[in-house]
């Protein structure tokens, strides 16, 4: 069975048409539609219902408040019970018509990725600032697609479900994906501009996503043993610092030069302290991790209401 996970915020003039498309789109295939609504404030939770009373194949997910997206698919992704997992936006410049194509691709790999490759947005305020982000994150973190911020993507179950999303991390799904071993594809698909409803992103994103790089790119090589990262500065600075010491004591009983007025005896002190303070920033960080993956995750999201599914109270 194919899910088709879609979060929606305020999208009820977009709701119906997605609708229709989908249906149009999956007649083939056996199918459901998770629309979870991240706390709107107008009629997509009634639109949602209205779906649900003609068509049993739709399911929706309804947040106590705004959460953000990235709650809102891993909502989704949860409660969905099909192998393949379609995630895409409800403001329809995804086309559920890609969707075929997606679902083509995706039988001799894992993670089918969209690439939007005639974007229709502003060049400045999003695409170029999209294009920087993506150039690092295929130098940075290994992973060989065009377009990480394509929220259209086709999964095999197995590699998405389970995955701890926080923050902003729905974007880089196919990251965590790939450190689970998925091959991933990349294929163009549509983009149309927003017809109807407010864009929720503003360049300020942009900011956001390149600390969440970077943090990835900490994850990637440290997530186990952070000692390993914060350990070798702070034996080199320990070292350095025994050695400054030593040269000045050389200075000192070698050459007559008094320790109180050698700047060096300060430099040697301050070296030592720095690298010790890094020595326990990384015991401390391991200790922390240790207790990480010692627990299960916590939701990021309340559930205010579910319809359409078998168990609405879970």
């Amino acid at each position: 069975m194919i899910s088709v996970v879609i979060p929606a915020f305020n999208e009820e003039d977009n709701i119906d048409e997605l609708y229709e498309r989908l249906t149009r789109s999956l007649k083939d295939f056996r199918f459901e539609i998770l629309f979870v609504d991240d706390g709107s404030t107008d009629r997509t939770w009634e639109k949602i219902n209205n779906l649900l009373e003609k068509d049993k194949r739709v399911k929706g997910i309804r947040f106590g408040k705004n959460f953000g997206q990235t709650p809102a698919l891993s909502a989704g992704i949860e409660m969905a019970e099909g192998d393949i997992i379609i995630t895409m936006d409800a403001d329809l410049q995804n086309h559920p018509e890609d969707i075929p194509e997606l679902l083509k691709e995706i039988e001799d790999c894992d993670v089918v990725s969209g690439w939007r490759k005639e974007r229709k947005e502003p060049f400045f305020k999003r695409r170029f600032p999209s294009m920087i982000a993506n150039f690092i994150i295929r130098n940075l973190l290994g992973i060989k697609i065009h377009d990480i911020g394509c929220t259209l993507k086709a999964y095999r179950k197995n590699f998405i479900k389970g995955l701890p999303l926080y923050g902003e991390m729905h974007r880089f799904i196919p990251v965590f994906s790939l450190w689970r071993g998925a091959k991933i594809k990349e294929i163009p698909v549509g983009h149309s501009e927003r017809k109807r409803g407010k864009s929720k992103y503003g360049i300020t994103r942009t900011f956001k996503v390149l600390l969440d790089i970077f943090f990835l790119k900490f994850m990637a090589s440290y997530s186990t043993r952070p000692i390993h990262f914060f350990g070798i500065p702070s034996l080199l600075l320990m070292i350095a610092g025994i050695l400054t010491g030593g040269y000045t004591l050389y200075q000192k009983y070698a050459l007559g030069v008094f320790a109180h007025k050698n700047p060096l005896l300060l430099l040697s002190v301050f070296l030592f302290l720095i690298g010790f303070q890094f020595l326990m920033i990384g015991i401390i960080a391991e200790l922390i991790i240790r207790i990480y993956h010692s627990i299960p995750p916590n939701r990021t999201y309340f559930i205010r209401e579910k319809i359409g599914f078998k168990n609405e109270d879970s």
